[in-house]
């Protein structure tokens, strides 16, 4: 007796339950057909037999714990102890087949029917094979993505959470699967359980497919952040999802603003610079136009300051700019705009000015401030400024004009004895009356 028979004789280890199926042939197509009964709940595979002692259909019925023979009649023999037995003879031999009928009573499955089967079974063991493949890449993608993935349905419920997402939110997967996107993302569900935010959200994805938008997010940990939600959709089994790339973009928000802050704004006081001012001048024009209003420009250069730079050093005339900055901006409205345009010049925008003696006041309060005396590098020091007004529509009309005119003026009031203002000369009686 071979040591396959010797197998076939022993107890069968696999499993014992479903209909009972006898193999012959451990060739490609029987070793397919093993493979893909092995994972049906509904068969069980009672043999395999092959004249090929090394047939790969054996070695992994062996492996299984199935009967293999090398002897078709010893197969036979024991498959009538199965009641309704199907064999299935995949080994084109017709002389098999007059064993099943003698042995058992029934013609088997063989020929042509045999070898549709097996195609059919090779058929479904590939569309398996590249399923599973699928899947795992799947899988790896959606595991290994160093970008957050959160899959969710129409109703805003998570189904995916990945390990990127776990550490963006700081939630395990388990924590939110069956959970709202609200806790990620809390506008995504409203107050009183409404799901417009999710739908405005979701709906009209653009032509490829996709739609980004930046919220608001929540750590677990009770920490909002900046977040940008890449949204694109898919079918699965009827059902409509939604696949959401979590970036946090904390940092490139803040290296944004950044980047913002030192193009607009002059990186020692920290007030807009001559760019800021110049949009801010014509977004000003542009509204006192549209109200039939007035503005005034100031242009301010201190009187005094360079003796204190270089007595002290730039370190003692850096720190005077930045109180002189200050104390600019705290005498003016939070709706009128005070710039440094240059090393010690600085600019000035009053909206909406009825008389010419509220930019005097201004300017009044402005010198004021100033002239108070300063304590750097532990000594006081007093310095002063000069003042030039433009006046917008009267002086000038265009932004770049005014300054010119505000530039020209101050230069007259440094003529004039300096720690004073002048308007526009051909306004300077009007300085004194409603305009």
């Amino acid at each position: 007796m071979t040591s396959s028979d010797q197998q076939a004789n022993s107890p069968v280890s696999g499993r014992t339950h479903g209909q009972p199926v006898l193999i012959i042939g451990a060739g490609r197509g029987g070793t397919a057909m093993l493979e893909m009964f092995l994972d049906d709940e509904h068969v069980q595979v009672i043999g395999i037999a092959d004249a090929s002692q090394g047939a790969p259909g054996l070695v992994l019925a062996a492996r299984h714990g199935i009967a293999a023979y090398t002897d078709v009649e010893a197969a036979l023999q024991a498959a009538r102890t199965y009641a309704d037995c199907i064999v299935y003879n995949l080994t084109h031999d017709d002389a098999v087949a007059e064993q099943v009928q003698r042995i058992l009573g029934i013609s088997g499955t063989s020929g042509n029917e045999a070898k549709l089967i097996w195609q059919m079974v090779t058929d479904l063991k590939r569309v398996k094979l590249e399923l599973q493949a699928s899947q795992h890449q799947f899988k790896a993608i959606f595991d290994s993505a160093m970008d957050g993935i959160v899959i969710f349905n129409e109703s805003g419920k998570i189904c995916g959470f990945n390990p990127a997402a776990e550490q963006i939110f700081g939630y395990a997967g388990a924590d939110v699967l069956g959970r709202s996107m609200g806790l990620l993302i809390p506008r995504l569900s409203s107050a009183d359980g409404s799901q417009s935010e999710l739908h405005l959200a979701t709906d009209n994805l653009d032509a490829a497919g996709t739609k980004v938008r930046e919220f608001k997010a929540a750590r677990r940990s009770g920490e909002h952040f900046d977040s940008e939600l890449s949204i694109s959709q898919m079918q699965v089994a009827g059902q409509r999802l939604f696949i959401g790339i979590v970036r946090d973009i904390t940092d490139r928000k803040r290296v944004h603003e950044r980047i913002e802050q030192l193009a607009h704004h002059d990186y020692l006081t920290k007030l807009p610079n001559r760019v800021l001012f110049k949009d801010r001048l014509e977004r000003a024009i542009a509204m006192a136009n549209r109200n039939r209003g007035r503005i005034a420009v100031l242009f301010l250069d201190l009187d005094g300051f360079k003796a204190v730079n270089d007595e002290l050093g730039h370190e003692a005339g850096d720190q005077l700019l930045c109180e002189i900055a200050r104390r600019v901006a705290t005498a003016i409205r939070h709706s009128d705009t005070v710039a440094r345009v240059g090393g010690d010049e600085f600019t000035v925008i009053l909206n909406e000015i009825n008389q010419a003696e509220d930019v005097s006041m201004v300017a009044e309060k402005i010198l004021a401030a100033v002239a108070q005396p300063f304590v750097i590098a532990g000594r006081e020091r007093c310095i002063g400024a000069s003042i030039g007004i433009a006046l917008f529509p009267d002086h000038a009309q265009a932004h770049d004009e005014l300054l010119r005119v505000a530039d020209a003026s101050m230069y007259a009031a440094k003529q004039a004895g300096k720690n004073t203002y002048r308007f526009h000369e051909r306004a300077a009686e009007e300085a004194q009356y409603s305009i």
